[in-house]
């Protein structure tokens, strides 16, 4: 896959946030948030349950307008410019997206119509995106038939049909073997390092935050608590300090969590009603 679009002039970040700030009645979900992401690189958002990662999430792909502060994506306004942000974007939620009903070609063409894209140019870019992805030999199955891992990488083909800038990913590996899992880090290693596509992705998995991201924000009770690289972090906590006990330190938090259509479904479901 290659990426069209390119760093330009006044864009120095993918991703710009400036006193972010989400309340819902009496509860401030995200508070005063500050954010500096560059173009081409995979930004860890961490923290427990409730800590705001996912209204984060959120707000800078639309679909919650902040209640103060300002953010860019892409260089657009998310509240000013939010249909050109959504063009520029893709998005993996932890809800499952894929529809079990239909074959995986049969998903990746609903989403290359939802993005509007041209007829003359969707099958060409759904195989080259299969291809990419490794599940081109299973693109006329069912996706209730797939496995976990096989789901996630169709999800992730069907975000990246328009080829965005920047890349939304709500907990990309949860439910997920290891193998799976790691088959799954490969091909976001790939969109980044191909296509100088930017990431930002929430994880419970530290492996995942170590091996992945080249910056990390931690996140406790809606509030930035630490930010920086991982070896970073890792120093700033002590000697052979691991992110286990960076994430512990800075959160204060216990680090809580992988499987066929049915689990991946059951888990994500459970993993969104806990925030």
């Amino acid at each position: 896959m290659t990426n069209s679009h390119e760093q330009t002039g006044d864009k120095k970040y993918a991703i710009l946030a400036a006193g972010l700030t989400k309340c819902f009645g009496g509860l401030t979900a995200v508070d005063n948030l500050n954010l500096q992401i560059g173009f081409g690189e995979i930004f860890g958002l961490l923290g427990p349950n409730g800590a705001g990662k996912s209204t984060t999430i959120k707000m800078l792909t639309t679909l919650l307008e902040p209640g103060s502060g300002i953010a860019q994506v892409a260089g657009m306004d998310i509240v000013k410019e939010a249909a050109g942000v959504r063009t520029q974007i893709g998005y993996v939620p932890q809800m499952l997206s894929a529809d079990g009903a239909l074959t995986g070609y049969e998903n990746m063409m609903l989403s290359a119509k939802l993005y509007g894209m041209e007829a003359a140019d969707r099958k060409n870019r759904i195989a080259e995106t299969l291809q990419f992805m490794g599940i081109s030999e299973f693109a006329h199955k069912l996706v209730k038939t797939y496995s976990g891992g096989m789901i996630r990488r169709l999800e992730l083909a069907q975000a990246m049909i328009h080829r965005p800038q920047v890349l939304f990913l709500d907990e990309p590996t949860i439910g997920l073997d290891p193998v799976a899992r790691r088959t799954v880090w490969d091909r976001l290693l790939n969109l980044k390092n191909q296509n100088n596509l930017t990431i930002l992705m929430t994880t419970h998995d530290m492996e995942e935050a170590d091996q992945l991201c080249d910056e990390i924000a931690i996140l406790f009770q809606g509030k930035m608590s630490a930010a920086g690289t991982p070896l970073a972090l890792k120093s700033a906590v002590g000697a052979n300090a691991g992110m286990e006990e960076v994430f512990i330190h800075f959160s204060g938090g216990i680090i809580t969590e992988g499987g066929n259509y049915r689990d991946v479904r059951d888990r994500r479901r459970t993993a969104s009603r806990l925030g």
